[in-house]
Order: structure tokens, then sequence, then C-alpha cells
């Protein structure tokens, strides 16, 4: 006999652990445990191991022919088969076999709160049956709010289960649930109920805060990664248990993508806004103790789960890309690759993840560190390469015109690069040999120059003879505006706009100067002359 209770422990207080009996084989004392478990107040869900003998096989016979009504007209039919397996098994006389048979018909009553766990249809190889069946038992308990089984799923790593039992029809969640699941499930490298959880609806602009962000990157859990050696060489002197900002981020990000790239939040824009932001935090919620859990099952998050989204802390437009950023330097490959898969500048983020890589393999390898870590780091830049130029040639083969687009357009969210300027940062020989990148360079080659047939040819030829020139095409005005720039010629033209500009505005104060003083002529206001 052996009757267990399976404790599932959280990291939280005021609220009871989930409890569950799981009875293998077992005695007579066994089915009178299974009786005061399925009786108290509040009951406590049972799983029976069928085919582990004695107690166990009774239990799961009787449970099997029991009704959901109560009735045990079936059961009271086969009352005299029923006694002989008892007397069998348990070698009783007929008065304690009668009293066991009593107890039994006693526990079918509360069928609903006894599993069977059926050892002999267990495939080969399915070591998560016993999980799911125990994990359904405690749910047919009806105690745990729906927070709370969701809590447990994630805690067990079983989606299919949260998928049926816990995301049905109709079920209203509390204000924030969802949220402080996303948290876990990001924290933990769940990445199948980070894709649950965003099919259900959780938005990940109104979930991802500075402070939340934050957490994330000082969070214990998650692999091993090289984020703290990255960090000394850019804060020499931190200390035992320090807690990261994202200034700090922003400089390691500065660090590993190198050249003009520079971090949104090393921005000077962004520093009152995180000032704002963390003040208010600390004021209000932060505890002495640093990053410490809430109390009760419903706070899975941190206390930032309680500071309420405002507009200066839902400041992120673009989520995804700062969830790549963090997956990646926590070295979290498929947690990059499902944050690459959502959100917007596919290519960009592709190019960015494998600079980082690139980047975070180099700094391992100066730091000595373990061989087997440079060659990861390097197979996941590998990984992202070849997203990335899979992603250029499928947009190529749809529109050469617009994949041109998408090379050379101003990339806010990342430093003002381009995706071609992010592609020389990455090093990226294979998307820069490609035919739409080999045309925009072609193209700022030729200048003005229509590309057409023996172009080469005409340019010698009016070389030599200048009246050749005159067979030359060249691009109208509209086409030049639309042709990729250089750094230089970008430059250069954001500074003649900014000229006109200054312009406009001193002409226009002048105007309305002389405006102003004809108006008060008009009026007879003029000084008389002495």
């Amino acid at each position: 006999m052996l009757s267990s209770l399976m404790n599932f422990h959280y990291k939280v207080t005021h609220s009871s652990t989930p409890v569950v009996c799981l009875v293998i084989e077992g005695g007579t004392n066994t089915i009178r445990a299974v009786l005061e478990y399925v009786t108290d107040n509040p009951p406590v869900p049972v799983v029976v191991c069928d085919g582990s003998g004695r107690a166990a096989d009774l239990i799961a016979f009787v449970h099997k022919y029991a009704t959901d009504n109560g009735e045990q007209t079936v059961l009271e039919s086969m009352h005299d088969y029923v006694l002989g397996i008892i007397q069998k098994t348990f070698e009783v006389s007929t008065e304690q076999a009668e009293q066991l048979f009593q107890e039994l018909l006693q526990c079918t009553k509360n069928k609903n709160l006894i599993t069977v766990f059926r050892i002999q249809d267990r495939p080969e190889g399915n070591t998560q049956e016993l999980d799911q069946t125990i994990l359904t038992a405690l749910f047919k308990s009806q105690h745990l709010s729906p927070p709370e089984q969701l809590s447990l799923a994630l805690t067990w790593n079983r989606v299919d289960i949260a998928r049926s039992e816990i995301f049905v029809y109709g079920q209203e969640w509390p204000h924030g649930a969802l949220d402080e699941a996303m948290m876990q499930a990001l924290e933990h490298d769940r990445i199948d109920f980070v894709k649950l959880l965003l099919e259900n609806g959780v938005s990940m602009r109104k979930f991802l805060t500075i402070p939340r962000l934050e957490e994330l990157y000082n969070t214990k859990h998650g692999p091993a990664n090289t984020l703290g050696y990255i960090l000394r060489d850019v804060r020499p002197h931190i200390p035992k248990g320090y807690v990261y900002t994202l200034h700090d981020i922003g400089l390691v990000i500065n660090k590993l993508m190198g050249g003009a790239y520079r971090s949104y939040y090393t921005r000077r824009k962004f520093r009152p806004i995180y000032a704002k932001v963390m003040n208010s935090y600390v004021n209000t919620h932060r505890k002495p103790s640093t990053f410490q859990r809430t109390a009760g099952i419903n706070s899975m998050s941190l206390v930032t789960g309680l500071l309420p989204v405002t507009t200066d802390m839902a400041l992120f437009e673009l989520p995804f890309n700062e969830l790549l950023i963090w997956a990646v330097l926590t070295k979290r490959q498929q947690m990059a690759l499902l944050m690459w898969t959502h959100g917007e500048e596919a290519l960009a983020k592709s190019l960015v993840a494998c600079k980082l890589y690139k980047a975070m393999a180099h700094e391992a390898a100066d730091d000595d560190l373990d061989t087997e870590i440079y060659e990861e780091l390097r197979s996941y830049a590998k990984e992202f390469e070849s997203k990335g130029l899979k992603l250029l040639d499928f947009c190529y083969r749809q529109d050469a015109e617009r994949a041109q687009r998408l090379l050379t357009c101003e990339l806010q969210s990342w430093s003002s690069q381009s995706c071609l300027s992010l592609a020389v940062a990455a090093n990226h020989r294979a998307i820069l040999a490609h035919p739409c990148s080999q045309i925009i360079l072609a193209d700022l080659w030729m200048g003005g120059l229509r590309t057409r047939k023996n172009t080469n040819l005409k340019v010698i030829c009016g070389l030599l003879c200048p009246f050749f020139i005159r067979k030359l095409d060249f691009k109208s005005k509209e086409e030049l505006q639309q042709m990729p720039q250089t750094e230089e010629e970008h430059l250069e033209n954001q500074y003649l706009d900014y000229e006109d500009r200054d312009k406009k505005d001193t002409d226009a104060e002048v105007s309305r100067s002389l405006r102003v003083q004809c108006e008060d002529f008009r009026g007879g206001t003029r000084p008389l002359s002495p």
C-alpha cells in the first residue's frame, strides 16, 4: 500500500497549497482514507492508479460502474460479486467486507472528485500522462480560480491542459490576470504558453512596461547567459547583487552593435521618462527587498503587476523589438525566434539579432569562456542570418521595388539605421551579395544615369567624344528623389531642409511684423514727427 499526498509548492503566501491524493495499490485503510478525502471540507481530489492492485483496483472498478447522478443501482446488483472480490483481496470476514463495500459506495457519491489513471492504457514513452491526470483532478476539485489553474499548469509546463481545460469558451478573466501569466511565462521561458496567451488576446503593447522589462533583465530564471560578463566591461565596479537598469542594458547594446548605433535606452529623451516612471514605482510599490514577489497566488508577477499602465509606461510602440533584444541578450533562442515572428520590421530584427549574437560570441572568446558557448552563439547568429536572407529573397521575388525600399528606409526604432547598414554592421555577406542589394549599390554608383543596356560603354564613349553625352539617359527629378542616398547625402539634405525651414520661419516673422506695422499705420496710430 502506498498512499501519498502530492504537494505543489509556490513561492507565495496567503493561499492554501493545492493537494491531491494519489492511490497506488493499498489496503483497507486506503479505502477509508479516500472516503475521508472526498467527504472532507474542502474535499481533496483523488487520483487512483488502476492496475497497481488491491484497493486501487477496487476503487477504479466501482468508479467505472458508478453513475454521475449518485444512483447505485448497477453496483447494488453486483453486490455479491464485489463482496467476493473484497474477501478474496483482503482476506476479511463477511461483515468487514460488507463495511468496505458500503464505504466504496459512499466514495462513488463524489465521483467527480475521483480520477482514474489506467497504467495499462498508457502509451510507451508517455511520461507526462500522470501529470495530466493529477492536474485534471485538481481542476475537478473546483477550488482553484482560473488564474490559479493557469499558474499551476504553467508551473508544470502543460500547455495542452491549459488549452483544453482552462481557456474554454466563455471563461472570464480578472483584470491583469493574463498579464501576470505572461510575465511568468517569459521569465520561465515557456514558449508554448507565450504563444497561447498571445492567441487569447494579451496585448504586448499594454503589457510591456519599463519596470516589467527591467524585471525580465534581472530575473534569475532561464538559461545561463553572458550578459553579466559584458555588463562588467561597461560598468567595471558593479557590486554583488547589482540590479541592472535599462540604461545599463543600453550601454551593453551600444557596445555590441558598435559604430554609430545608439540604443533608445541611452538617449536623452528616454531619461526623463524613465526617471518619472521609476520614481513613481519606487515611492508607491517597491519594498526594501528588491524584486520580491507579492503575497497570494493571484499575484504571480512582481509588484510591478500592481502598477497601473500609464501612457508614459507603455511607451514601447514596438514591444516585440524590445523583447527580441531581451531574449537575445539572455540567450533564449527559441523565445527570440518567437518574438521575431511577431510584430513589425522582421528583416531589421533578424539583422540586429545576428549582429548581437556575433558580438556576444566575440566577447565570449575574449573572456576565455567555454568553446561550447562561443559555438552556440555563432550557431544562433547563423540561424538569424538564414532567416533574414530567406525573408529578403521572398520579398524581392514578390516586389523588387518594395524590397529595395525595405533595405534603404530609415528605421527610427533602430537608431535611424537602415536594413542595408545593419547588414553591413552584421557582416551579412549573403544579403549584401543579393541581387536586391546589388541593384541598390549599382544605382548609387550610377547616380542620375538610367541603368539600361550598355550604360558603361555609353559613358566611355561620352568621355572620348563629349557630343555623345546627349545619347545618355538621365533620371527625372522625381526619380532622383526616390533614389537611395548615402549617409553624407542624407545629412546634407537634412542640413538644407533645416536651413530652408529657418529661412521660411524668418521670412514669416518679417512678413508678420510688416503686416502689424501697416495695420497700425492705417489705424492712425502712427507716431507724429516732432
